[in-house]
């Protein structure tokens, strides 16, 4: 969400930005409707567009016609209005998006096999990132990555099942010009993807939201009033590694017990007295695809197991933070379907009493595997859209 800043050149900017939210929250807004939900007469609402057409950061359309009456206008981005580069890192590849300030991610390159080697890696994005800067010039304002890892201050420096430990991602900028320095934002997947469906998504206008998504291991956000809570240093969401496992386990993390070892394709693997898979993400989904064809009950079993421990998890973290409603992202969604009956069973079992009654709904996300990114590109706008960022776009 765009903050307010007590900046003295950013005074006048303090409508233009609330409208500006407006207009990313509530796609195809009218002129006239969003003039009523910031409480200022229509000739205000004109001259306030003018001004943000001037400064190339809205522009309208005429609304299609409804019956007789007098025509309104569509609020939109602006064509030429100030973007940012959205940059996801998975374990299955990689992509490279462009965002106007709707938030809405254009992916302009993507790979779907990461290497070990973090430098040609991000070297590769670098050189994307630079092509696109060439293309796009000073309308770039910020780049925004998301990583499936651990992440303290704006660093990875953690990155498990490739790893990566302690690496500067701000190298993605490394091809830019040497007059150009946009701020890189780093932020864990889990938690950007929770950031997504509480604004654009599933949990979109609920209080107090719970995210968690399945990969390899889990992680989530809890997001309040559509801002994730990310902790001191930005690690916060590491769900995965809370002792909800098998304290003789040994995670790869360093912790003993973690629940990350009892809800992915490593546990499907193990289950199934099959080998620790290379790519327990794809080892899981190909096991999806198996069991809507095998009758068995040896793969059922493991989806059942598997789908017990994230029920019981998710029940403990609802204790812990009394969440409105519960999303889920990422491979976390078919594992639930896959052993729904049991997922509900150790879901409700695991809640205190007077939770029993009502307890939080717990549903799919509406991103999906996406929500990485299109939360990567949202933490980026939100950069961009504060008054002083406004004020400067406006100046430039």
């Amino acid at each position: 969400m765009s903050t307010p800043s007590a900046g003295p050149s950013a005074t006048r900017w303090l409508t233009a930005a609330r409208l500006i939210e407006v207009v990313r929250t509530r796609p195809g807004v009218t002129r006239a409707s969003a003039a009523q939900e910031l409480g200022i007469r229509s000739g205000a609402a004109t001259e306030l567009l003018a001004r943000l057409r001037r400064a190339e950061l809205l522009d309208e359309s005429p609304a299609p016609a409804h019956g007789r009456g007098r025509p309104t206008t569509v609020l939109h981005t602006h064509p030429a209005g100030p973007l940012v580069i959205a940059v996801e890192l998975s374990l299955t590849g990689w992509r490279v998006a462009i965002a106007e300030i709707d938030g809405v991610p254009r992916v302009q390159a993507h790979v779907t096999r990461m290497g070990r080697d973090p430098l040609p890696v991000l070297a590769h994005i670098a050189d994307v990132v630079g092509d696109i800067h060439a293309r796009h010039g000073e309308r770039l304002r910020a780049v925004s990555v998301s990583v499936a890892g651990a992440v303290r201050d704006d660093r990875l420096v953690q990155f498990t099942p490739l790893d990566w430990s302690d690496i500067d991602l701000s190298r993605v900028t490394a091809e830019l010009p040497a007059d150009v320095d946009l701020p890189v934002l780093v932020g864990n997947d889990a938690t950007l993807a929770g950031l997504a469906e509480a604004r654009t998504g599933s949990a979109r206008g609920v209080g107090t939201a719970l995210h968690l998504i399945v990969a390899v291991g889990l992680g989530g956000a809890l997001v309040v009033d559509g801002a994730p809570m990310i902790g001191a240093h930005g690690g916060a969401g590491e769900y995965g590694h809370v002792p909800f496992g098998d304290p003789s386990d040994l995670c790869p993390c360093g912790a003993h017990g973690c629940w990350d070892l009892s809800v992915d394709g490593r546990a499907l693997a193990r289950h199934l007295r099959d080998p620790p898979p290379d790519n327990p993400l794809r080892y899981a989904y190909d096991l999806l695809d198996a069991r809507r064809s095998t009758t068995g009950p040896g793969i059922q079993r493991a989806f059942d197991l598997v789908g017990s421990s994230l029920g019981r998890g998710i029940a403990g973290l609802v204790n812990i933070h009394d969440p409105d409603v519960v999303t889920l992202g990422g491979l976390a969604a078919p594992l639930r379907a896959a052993a729904r009956e049991r997922f509900e069973s150790a879901y409700l079992g695991g809640l205190m009493s007077f939770r029993k009654q009502q307890p939080p709904e717990v549903i799919d996300g509406i991103h999906g595997d996406d929500g990485p990114l299109h939360g990567a590109a949202l933490r980026g706008i939100d950069r961009i859209t504060t008054v002083d960022a406004l004020a400067e776009w406006a100046d430039r």
